[in-house]
């Protein structure tokens, strides 16, 4: 019998992720109901439809850090997904969904709902990605922690630059290089006059801003053999490129995004690349498809933006990514036309540490060096877009020209190594990013490392692709 016999969906119509929900932590644990579908789907599944019967309902409570326990006892595992819904997987089963929101075009912002996963857009499958089901979910108790949400939604302001143009002062190159000698700033010709709306995308799109960032986990100290403290660098090597190990390239090309918000795209595509070289022993050197993940992913916002979490994890584990020569990349938002090729697949996904906000300096060392380059994101300010060389850090001497930061900006990136700097006394991250060859050291750029600089140690994902 059907204990709830209908969810109406028509007024939703949506087919892809485009979600700017803003929920935090606090916001969504507690205790949920869960409705599925009866689980006879396939990864085709469509719960976007008029009308979608509700077969099974589960009981969980998603506790601190990310413990979930269902009706029955059975405890597993669980995360945010940023701020934009969360994953649950217990007892067998992986559910997703998005949380709910409403767009109030007329004041500019967005209400988000955090206690109801949005309508038509979440599924559940079992974890061997059988047995599919629509999802959704309403929260019935709150967490009662010191800081925890009760029902009421929260409401964002979203900017909107538009076609103003974007443009780099020679005078602000100069202020930069002559109060700092960390790194070195320039113009680029090529970004002079690109329209505000597709720089905001360059550097992670409207719909990958984050209003809430995680605090990444205090260091970790361990003890050595003899019993004695010691420093967890003492488990690593002082430092390591995956460019150059033993004499072998492990990371895949630069490319440009160009003003498409897919950095997410090309940040997942390219530690998928770079850790099948790793698992192969750079036998196999794949370039997928970003534009796929543009066009095709239910779990991504095109052009707008996405998260590697969701596109190298669970996309890569339920679809799959394909070659680029089944759907070149484009850098436009469109119809979905990739080719029928074959898919390659992602075993297993995580944020570093486990869950979101369990990232640190040493979690994500270890992860990079024992597994290949790491996804990550981080806060994108005016002074970066005129990076050109050295060990980048925030300067904060822009603020008063005409271009506002978009200081929680989510720009996903690829982790490739780390190192010291002896005559700057810094250590850094080396990273590749997707603004083509002619940015940065030839595409590449290094951050301060050990400090979480502009949050690069909160916000990391692994996954690991299937040869």
């Amino acid at each position: 019998m059907l204990f709830i016999a209908i969810l109406f969906l028509g007024l939703l119509g949506l087919s892809r992720g485009d979600t700017p929900a803003n929920c935090t932590f606090s916001d969504v644990s507690g205790t949920w109901t869960f409705y599925e579908s009866a689980r006879s789907g396939t990864s085709d599944i469509d719960c976007t439809h008029s009308k979608v019967a509700m077969t099974e309902k589960l009981r969980v409570t998603l506790k601190y850090p990310n413990l979930v326990v269902d009706q029955f006892g059975n405890k597993g595992t669980w995360t945010m997904v940023y701020n934009q819904g969360f994953e649950v997987t217990v007892n067998g089963r992986s559910f997703f969904g998005f949380s709910d929101y409403k767009v109030l075009p007329n004041k500019g912002g967005v209400v988000s709902y955090c206690n109801r996963v949005r309508l038509g857009s979440g599924w559940s499958h079992d974890v061997t990605v059988r047995n599919w089901a629509c999802f959704s979910a309403v929260k019935v108790e709150d967490a009662g922690a010191p800081g925890s949400s009760k029902f009421h939604s929260t409401l964002s302001y979203l900017g909107n630059m538009g076609d103003a143009e974007y443009r780099q002062e020679e005078w602000e190159v100069e202020l930069i290089n002559s109060q700092q000698s960390a790194w070195v700033a320039t113009t680029y010709p090529h970004l002079q006059g690109m329209k505000m709306k597709d720089i905001d995308r360059m550097q992670g799109g409207e719909n990958s801003r984050l209003y809430h960032k995680p605090s990444p986990k205090p260091r970790q100290t361990l003890l050595r053999g003899s019993g004695k403290g010691g420093s967890v660098d003492d488990y690593l090597p002082e430092s390591w490129d995956w460019r150059n190990v033993d004499g072998v390239n492990y990371v895949s090309e630069v490319r440009d995004q160009g003003g498409c918000g897919s950095c997410y795209a090309f940040s997942s595509m390219g530690m998928l690349e770079s850790r099948l070289k790793v698992l192969t022993k750079n036998t196999k050197n794949y370039t997928f498809s970003p534009q796929d993940i543009v066009s095709c992913s239910r779990l991504s916002q095109g052009c707008s933006g996405g998260f590697p979490f969701l596109i190298a994890g669970r996309y890569g584990k339920d679809f799959g990514v394909v070659d680029e020569t089944c759907n070149p990349y484009t850098g436009l938002d469109g119809a979905c036309s990739t080719k029928k090729c074959t898919r390659h697949y992602t075993s297993k996904y995580s944020y570093v540490g486990g869950y979101y906000g369990g990232c640190n300096e040493f979690e994500m060392k270890k992860s990079l060096v024992h597994g290949g380059p790491l996804s990550v994101s981080f806060e994108v300010y005016s002074d970066f877009m005129m990076y050109k060389e050295g060990v980048y850090h925030h300067t904060n001497l822009l603020t008063s020209s005409g271009f506002q930061p978009f200081e929680l900006t989510n720009h996903a990136v690829l982790l490739v190594g780390y190192g010291h700097d002896e005559a700057l006394k810094e250590d850094y991250w080396i990273i590749k990013n997707s603004w083509g060859t002619s940015w940065g050291e030839q595409g590449f750029f290094r951050i301060r490392r050990g400090v979480d600089e502009c949050a690069i140690e909160s916000i990391a994902v692994e996954a690991t692709p299937i040869p």
